[in-house]
């Protein structure tokens, strides 16, 4: 049976996205999300071996129609895959999809005489990884500071370094905030619900783009809202839009984007393929989030990073405890993360100052850290009681006013920490090169942190101040 945490997201983004049937995989774990009856194949010939493999396959094993094997959707695109139906995606629950399953497994023999993978789950790409810790912004008392506060730079249009963020869009009164005087892009599409209240993960990219302003005030930020559903995309369409992305700006210098996922493999994301090959070619430095998993597990596109030819391309990040001695309990891990960065209990711009905003939480309280570690993190510090803490649904959710700043933890916000940096270093050193920015940051870097009993790169901003963490923990 899935986690808890992973039913929760599989609830969560199903809701978000009524008309794509969603399954959790692989097939005897919650690991991740994908469309259930579809699989993603290369355009061209690859599509026609898969489909044509599939269909053969099928008919031999009782129990699979070949009659439901078919292209869907455009055969052609620039992020060169086209998704092919495999079974009814309305037959079966969300515990896992027989039929795709028996897909890939049609495609085993066939891939091992090719070299190279032909054919995918179509994966959920998303920044809700789990329902813990990243889910939940708090509120902070009235007069507290940002965290990390603004660095002391000044803007130069001739000189700032552009960011781009892929997340959910713009709050309506992010001007209001200082910090993001520089800063444009996406309305977020739909702020609050019916009842006013405000919708899960708005306020992501608004908070995200504070913390690129506040490390680095030099920059130009361009926000983009691909990620609005409950902070999810398909991959089927997450490379063509982060095609538009770079199309409507031109490739920026650092692309800064907290969100990904794992799909049990050690060789990327089929959706993204043509994109990231594109993107090895540019200047872009892509700053990507390591995830919230608690697992040592690649997470794409960040894992990148570890492939060969993409060393100075990708930087993945993992996030660091409050105190930033060790690594954060739900920070992915491992040798393909190449540097931490504050992620846990970080303050900032949930949206402007125009308006007060009620924000009800719609996750479970947990009496503990549900990766087994004793103090007290954001799997239970501040706790919250939402619609989900009761099995029938029906217990009050709390409900919050935020004005303005949030404390917010998850490895979406040491991403945008590690990105400014890597633009603080641009301005400082005159460097224009980002991806040298990255290879001088990290060999001048002389902070390190231990992250499950590992001695890694510690990216701490000058302005960031640490968070005592208490009760004494245990080495996270």
């Amino acid at each position: 049976m899935a986690p808890q945490r992973f039913r929760e997201q599989f609830d969560q983004i199903q809701r978000s996205m009524p008309d794509v049937p969603l399954a959790m995989g692989p097939d005897d774990a919650g690991e991740f999300l994908y469309e259930k009856g579809v699989v993603l194949a290369r355009d061209g010939e690859e599509a026609r071996v898969v489909e044509d493999t599939v269909r053969q396959h099928f008919t031999t094993f009782a129990g699979l129609a070949p009659d439901h094997v078919g292209r869907i959707g455009p055969e052609t695109n620039r992020s060169g895959i086209t998704r092919i139906r495999v079974a009814d995606p309305g037959q079966g629950d969300g515990s896992g999809d027989p039929a795709v399953a028996g897909a890939l497994r049609a495609l085993s023999a066939t891939e091992g005489r090719a070299g190279h993978r032909l054919v995918s789950r179509n994966h959920v790409v998303s920044i809700a990884v789990n329902a813990c810790p990243g889910d939940e912004p708090v509120p902070v008392p009235v007069g507290e500071l940002p965290n990390p506060a603004a660095a002391e730079a000044a803007h130069d249009p001739d000189s700032a370094v552009g960011v781009l963020v892929v997340d959910t869009g713009l709050t309506h009164d992010y001007r209001s905030y200082p910090l993001l005087a520089h800063t444009r892009g996406d309305a977020q599409v739909k702020e609050c619900d019916d009842e006013g209240v405000l919708q899960q993960y708005c306020g992501h990219g608004t908070f995200i783009a504070g913390l690129v302003a506040a490390v680095a005030p030099n920059t130009d930020i361009t926000v983009r809202g691909t990620l609005n559903d409950a902070g999810a995309i398909l991959e089927s369409e997450f490379g063509e839009k982060l095609f538009e992305a770079v199309d409507q700006g031109g490739w920026p210098d650092v692309l800064s984007l907290s969100a990904g996922t794992s799909n049990g493999r050690t060789d990327g994301l089929l959706g993204i393929d043509a994109f990231m090959r594109e993107l090895r070619e540019q200047h872009t430095l892509l700053v990507a989030a390591a995830g919230n998993n608690a697992s040592a597990t690649p997470f794409w596109p960040a894992a990148y990073a570890s492939l060969p030819g993409y060393e100075n391309a990708v930087l993945s990040v993992g996030a660091l405890r409050a105190d930033g001695e060790f690594g954060a309990c739900f920070s992915n891990h491992g040798a393909w993360v190449q540097a931490y960065a504050p992620g846990e209990r970080l303050t900032g711009a949930l949206t402007g100052f125009d308006t007060p905003v009620p924000y009800v939480y719609q996750h479970s309280t947990y009496d503990a850290c549900r990766y087994g570690f004793s103090y007290a993190c954001t799997c239970r510090h501040p706790r919250h009681t939402g619609v989900l803490s009761e099995e029938n649904g029906r217990a009050k959710p709390d409900q919050v006013m935020f004005e303005g700043l949030a404390q917010w933890s998850g490895t979406s916000f040491a991403t945008p920490v590690a990105a400014g940096m890597v633009a603080a270093h641009m301005t400082a050193q005159a460097e224009t090169d980002p991806r040298k920015a990255r290879r001088q940051l990290l060999e001048a870097n002389t902070e390190f942190a231990e992250v499950r009993g590992a001695h890694v790169p510690a990216l701490l901003p000058p302005t960031w101040r640490p968070v005592p963490v208490s009760p004494p923990s245990v080495r996270a």
